[in-house]
C-alpha cells in the first residue's frame, strides 16, 4: 500500500497543536495539553461500540464518555467538520476516535488534530506487531499518526453447498468468474455472483483489477486514468453481469437486498469483514454454507492483486488532556485478544490478534473449509497503486457511477464521468491532478 504522504507543513503543525498553556513534549513530538482528570471521551461507530463497552467492562476504574457517530462512513467527513469547529472554538475535541476511513491523516495532520504515536507515546515493541504495511495509511514522513484497526483485504465468498449441488467450480480467474456468472444466469436465474450496488464497489472490483483511478503520488498529487485497459475490462465484466442480473445493483446492506437477494448469493467478492458483519450478522446465513476462496485474477497476470474496503483507523487527539488513558485504550482496542481476537468482525491488523481471530473463527465451525489460508494470502496482495487521498472514492462513485447505473447506463460509458468527478473532487481539496 502507498503511504499517505505528507509535506513540509508537518513540522509546523505538530509543534503548534495543543494551543496555549500546553507543555512542550520534545520526546513526543508535539505540544501536550495540560493533563487533567475527568472522563476519557471516545468516539466510535455502532460496530465499534462493543469495543468501547468491553474496555469499560474490563477497566471499571476508568471514567469514560462513549459517543457514537457515523464513523465517517462513505466519506461523510463528519469528523473533519467537527474538528474544524472545535479548532475554532478551542474546545470539544474527543480524546480517541475510530474512523471507518483510512485517509483521515490526509487532513487531520494539517489540522493539528492527531497526535504522533511513534515519538514516545507508544513503544516500538508494540508498534512492531502490526502486519507489514498495515499502518502505511497512517504514516506521514515517517511519523505514525493513527493505528489501523483491521485489514479489509478482499476475497471471494461463496456458498459451498450450492457449488457442490450444482457442480460448479470456484473460479480462479476473472474470465472464469464471468463465464460462471453467465452460466448461472441461464441455469439458475435469480442467483447472484456479486453486487455492485454500494459506494465501495470500486474498492472491491476496480482496485483488485489494478484500475489506476486513485494513485496518490505526492502530498497533494494524484494520477487518475479511469479509461485504461485495466479499468475498462473490469467495467465490462460488471456490465455483463449486471445486464444478465447475476450482479446485484442493490446495496448489500439495504432492506431490499436482505429481503429479496440475501438467500440468493452464490458468490460475493468482498472484504474480510463480510463474514461476520454480513453473512453472520445481517443475512443470518446458516453455519456450514459459506466458504472463502482467493480473489479471482486476470488470466496471465503474474502479480496477484486484491482490493481493500475500509479497515478503519484509531486516532489519538493531540489536544487530549488524558493522554495516558487515551494511549492505554488505544493499545488495548487494537491489540487485545479479548476484543480483536474474539469479538471484532474483521481481520485484525495486529498480527498476534489476527492469529487469535483466525483460530476463533475456525473454532466456531461457521465456515465451510479453511478460511485462514485465503485471508492470510490476500493480506499481502492489496494492490499498492490505489492510494488514500483526502477525497472519498466511495462518495464519488456513489454520486457518479451508482446513480448512472440506476438510470440504466453502463459502467463503461460512465468511466469518463468518473474520471472528471475524481479530478474535480481532488482539485477542490488542493490536489494536482495528472494522468
Amino acid at each position: 500500500m502507498l503511504p499517505v504522504l505528507g509535506g513540509t507543513f508537518v513540522l509546523a503543525v505538530v509543534t503548534a497543536c495543543g494551543g496555549g498553556g500546553g507543555t512542550a513534549g520534545a520526546q513526543e513530538g508535539f505540544r501536550k495539553a495540560p493533563q487533567t482528570g475527568g472522563p476519557l471521551t471516545v468516539w466510535v461507530d455502532s460496530t465499534r461500540l462493543a469495543a468501547a463497552q468491553l474496555y469499560q467492562k474490563h477497566h471499571p476504574a476508568v471514567k469514560m464518555n462513549i459517543v457514537t457517530y457515523d464513523g465517517d462512513a462513505n466519506g461523510s467527513n463528519y469528523l473533519q467538520t467537527k474538528v474544524s469547529l472545535f479548532n475554532r472554538t478551542r474546545k470539544g475535541w474527543p480524546d480517541v476516535v475510530f474512523s471507518s476511513q483510512n485517509n483521515e491523516v490526509s487532513w487531520a495532520v494539517r489540522a493539528g488534530f492527531t497526535a504522533p504515536l511513534n515519538k514516545g507515546l507508544l513503544p516500538q515493541s508494540t508498534l512492531a506487531g502490526w502486519a507489514h504495511g498495515a499502518n502505511d495509511p497512517c504514516t506521514v514522513n515517517g511519523t505514525l499518526y493513527c493505528l489501523r484497526n483491521d485489514l479489509s483485504q478482499t476475497v471471494l465468498w461463496y456458498d459451498a453447498g450450492l457449488m457442490r449441488k450444482w457442480g460448479y467450480k470456484v473460479p480462479a480467474t476473472w474470465e472464469d468468474y464471468q463465464a460462471l456468472g453467465e452460466k448461472v444466469a441461464a441455469e439458475h436465474p435469480g442467483y447472484l455472483v456479486g453486487s455492485a450496488g454500494d459506494g465501495f464497489t470500486p474498492e472491491i472490483y476496480m482496485w483488485a483489477g489494478k484500475c489506476g483511478a486513485n494513485q496518490i503520488t505526492g502530498p497533494k498529487a494524484v494520477t487518475i486514468n479511469t479509461t485504461s485497459a485495466n479499468c475498462t475490462r473490469m467495467a465490462t465484466l460488471l456490465d455483463t453481469l449486471i445486464k444478465n442480473r447475476t450482479m446485484s445493483t442493490s446495496s448489500v446492506f439495504s432492506s431490499d437486498f436482505d429481503k429479496n437477494q440475501a438467500d440468493k448469493v452464490l458468490m460475493l467478492p468482498g472484504p474480510s469483514w463480510f463474514g461476520g458483519s454480513l453473512f453472520q450478522g445481517t443475512f443470518k446465513t446458516p453455519a456450514g454454507r459459506i466458504g472463502i476462496a482467493p480473489m479471482p485474477q486476470w488470466s496471465g497476470d503474474p502479480a496477484p492483486s486484491v482490493g481493500n474496503v475500509g479497515g478503519g483507523t484509531w486516532l489519538l487527539s493531540a489536544h487530549s488532556a488524558h493522554l495516558k488513558a487515551g494511549t492505554d485504550f488505544l493499545t488495548w482496542v487494537t491489540t487485545s485478544n479479548d476484543y480483536q481476537g474474539k469479538v471484532a468482525p474483521g481481520y485484525p491488523a495486529y498480527t498476534a490478534a489476527a492469529k487469535a481471530w483466525l483460530a476463533n473463527q475456525a473454532s466456531s465451525h461457521y465456515y465451510a473449509g479453511d478460511i485462514a489460508g485465503p485471508l492470510r494470502t490476500a493480506a499481502g496482495q492489496v494492490w499498492s497503486g490505489w492510494g488514500y487521498g483526502q477525497f472519498s472514492q466511495e462518495a464519488i462513485w456513489a454520486a457518479t457511477v451508482t446513480t448512472g447505473v440506476t438510470g440504466g447506463r453502463s459502467i463503461v460509458s460512465l468511466l469518463p464521468a468518473w474520471q472528471n468527478a475524481i479530478a474535480n473532487y481532488a482539485r477542490s481539496d488542493g490536489y494536482k491532478v495528472g494522468r
